[in-house]
């Protein structure tokens, strides 16, 4: 057993190797406080791919909580989104790390042992994962950490408890290197540009302490890495000729070609030209020289895109480097729901919709580790074969889209009201109906949009980007909303979102070894000038939230009482407050704290169940005059109900000036009687006058 420690702001963290899953390739058991988390790196043979096989599951053991798993089954099932989302951020700092032409399939597996409500577990499994392939035979360019930065009253803190997370005005994840930055993943309560960057930069010198632990590790049990044997360099004379065939300008053309798929088109069809022009159909290696060159042929189109952003200084689309892709929005796009858009980007579109809804069973119900709770606001993302033009199996819901979507409702959840001016549980769904570049953040700007034209007072209109990088050598230039093909060719993906003033989200994937600060300055301010552009065409669409809420979405009205009038509102058995939903159509929510928040889709309804409830929970007002109705008769006097089920005394020299010898001389059961209330006192006991509410009514 081989092991190092650290102490890690204000707590030990140990990584441990060598006494689990021995069988693997690697392992590493991160302990830090009472949470542990075991990662274990598995290889397999090549398969010939020409891509890495690699797989990452983050899985969350309920025993690790101290929970038994909700459910029929009462044992894990399949990741839940959090799990998903953890597993996606362990994946994408790592991939690059590996060596070109690697194809070996590999697993990661971390699973939580035990999870310490102070010390959150997933930024641990991306340590650990490093960790665990660093110690193994596994080649690997590693090592990296990932830690999470959060700013809590103006002070900057690294992992710190989820209770402290939970107030941050920003937090993110950020994984790197030894030297460079290779995952961003996090939102702020709009922040600026300058502070994100200085969050990022600072948890990157960080993390340099959990980087030098895991090489120390190595130091004392690294295994020997295993030879991947190099790619075979490819043919110089189908080198020459693929060129030879596409130097006359042929390719330059079907890559700047306008349209998505006609650009696809264009290309393809010159990639079979070359193969018709290079391969012998007669030939006994015909199959193997096509795929040679089909592979040169698509190393062309890749530095030709290189090129013409270097050398040439424009894009694929003939855009310059900083220019936003045209854009249309149609807001109330769909006539019947609560909130739509129709948001289109050159060739990526979304109909966005927002749909109103109240009561706890509205909201999405949440089990976690720590603690079950419920979400008031959700964002769904949906991405269809059909718009990418593919006959595409409907198989659920896949990684990319929970990711997508959790980034688009981070991006929004700082300027959706929590206080009493949005009582609503809402849901945003993004249907993505085209895409051609950064359909998350068409989201974002349909998102906006929707809730805009359903009648939700969001603090301020939010717009996202997509960036792109394309590098060479020490030469760089920095893309502003990239197409597709841009970023499956370039060399990074950063989504920057926020309000005129600032951050609410930001992530970043990369292709490479890493990103300096120059290229993160650059594109945080490039990011920030085209989303200022955005918000300005959104703006056009719609200046301002509408007036009042969709009149089709649920009409709310909340009112406060006494705690102590909730049973009289609800009734023995529940029968008021079902007779009242059942006679007026409209909802009724009642909080232990005594708000009562009352929906329904007709105006005329809800307004005459309000009374009705009103008048359930009325307290008594001292001073005014009441139309009661004689309950009971004593030879002391009368009582009175002056409000549902709330009964005063008529005492019997208050019933009229002259003297009352018997009170049913006067009053009889069941009588309609004025009554002002003279006394409450603090038992609750109500003080009527019958002579002093006809003297004031001058009926006397």
């Amino acid at each position: 057993m081989y092991t190092v420690s650290t102490e890690f702001h204000g707590k030990t963290l140990t990584i441990e190797t060598g006494r689990i899953a021995k069988q693997t390739n690697g392992t590493a058991l991160v302990t830090c406080g009472d949470s542990v988390v075991l990662v274990t790196v598995c290889m397999g043979e090549s398969r010939g791919f020409d891509f890495l096989p690699l797989t990452i599951e983050y899985i969350e053991k309920a025993y690790a909580g101290g929970k038994i798993p909700g459910g029929f089954f009462k044992r894990e099932g399949k990741l839940s989104d959090s799990e998903v989302l953890t597993s996606r951020l362990i994946d994408r700092p790592c991939r690059p790390m590996f060596p070109e032409g690697m194809s070996n399939e590999l697993q990661v597996i971390a699973t939580v042992l035990s999870a310490d409500p102070e010390v959150p577990t997933d930024v641990l499994a991306m340590t650990g994962a490093s960790a665990a392939l660093t110690v193994s035979d596994i080649p690997f360019h590693g090592p990296i950490a990932g830690v999470r930065v959060c700013r809590v009253n103006g002070k900057l803190m690294i992992n710190p408890s989820m209770e402290l997370s939970n107030k941050a005005e920003l937090q993110i994840i950020v994984a790197g290197s030894k030297n460079a930055i290779l995952m961003v993943e996090g939102g702020a309560q709009i922040v600026p540009e300058a502070e994100v960057l200085d969050a990022i930069f600072y948890a990157h010198q960080e993390m340099q302490a959990l980087i030098n632990m895991q090489l120390d590790l190595a130091k004392q049990c690294g295994k020997e890495k295993v030879v991947i044997a190099p790619l075979p360099p490819k043919n110089a004379e189908l080198i020459a000729k693929v060129q030879a065939l596409t130097s006359g300008g042929e390719l330059e053309k079907a890559i700047m070609t306008e349209h998505k798929h006609a650009r696809g088109d264009a290309i393809s069809a010159l990639k079979k030209s070359c193969v018709a022009a290079i391969v012998k159909s007669d030939d006994p290696n015909a199959e193997k020289i096509t795929t040679e060159v089909k592979a040169i042929f698509e190393d062309e189109v890749y530095e030709k895109v290189r090129s013409l952003a270097f050398d040439k200084k424009v894009r694929i689309d003939g855009r310059d480097f900083v220019t936003v892709r045209p854009i249309d929005i149609e807001v109330g796009f769909l006539p019947r729901v609560h909130g739509s858009a129709l948001f289109t980007r050159g060739e990526t579109q979304g109909i966005v919709t927002a749909t109103l809804a109240v009561g706890n069973d509205s909201m999405q119900r949440i089990e976690t580790l720590h603690q079950d709770y419920q979400k008031r606001f959700s964002l769904h993302y949906n991405f269809p074969g059909y718009s990418v033009g593919e006959a595409k199996p409907m198989r659920g819901v896949g990684r990319r889209e929970v990711g997508h979507g959790a980034l688009a409702e981070r991006a929004l959840i700082p300027v959706v009201p929590t206080d009493k001016s949005n009582p609503y549980v809402i849901r945003i769904v993004s249907d993505i109906t085209e895409s051609n570049g950064s359909s998350s953040m068409a989201s974002v700007c349909g998102g906006t949009m929707a809730l805009m034209d359903a009648g939700i007072k969001i603090k301020a209109p939010v717009a996202g980007v997509a960036m792109g990088l394309l590098k060479r050598d020490e030469d760089f230039v920095v893309l502003t909303d990239i197409l597709g093909d841009e970023d499956h060719l370039g060399d990074m993906d950063f989504k920057i979102c926020g309000t005129e003033t600032g951050v609410t989200a930001i992530q970043m994937d990369i292709k490479i070894a890493g990103l300096s600060k120059e290229i993160m300055t650059q594109a945080l301010d490039q990011a920030r000038v085209a989303r200022l552009h955005i918000l300005s065409v959104m703006k056009e669409a719609m200046a301002e939230t509408r007036a009042i809420i969709n009149p089709k979405a649920p009409q709310i009205e909340v009112i406060k009482i006494n705690p102590g009038k909730i049973r009289d509102l609800i009734g023995s058995g529940g029968k008021t407050i079902k007779s009242i939903t059942d006679v007026y159509k409209i909802n009724i929510d009642i909080q232990d704290d005594g708000t009562v928040t009352v929906s329904g889709s007709n105006a005329e309804q809800m307004a005459a169940g309000l009374k009705v409830i009103k008048a359930h929970t009325a307290e008594a007002e001292i001073g005014k005059i009441y139309q009661g109705i004689v309950k009971r008769i004593e030879s002391f006097g009368a009582f009175v109900e002056i409000l549902p089920g709330t009964d005063g005394l008529l005492h019997v020299s208050e019933i009229s000036d002259e003297r009352t010898e018997d009170v049913n001389d006067v009053l009889a059961k069941g009588d309609q009687v004025p009554v002002k209330v003279l006394n409450v006192d603090s038992n609750g006991k109500i003080k009527l006058s019958r002579r002093e509410a006809l003297a004031d009514m001058g009926m006397n």
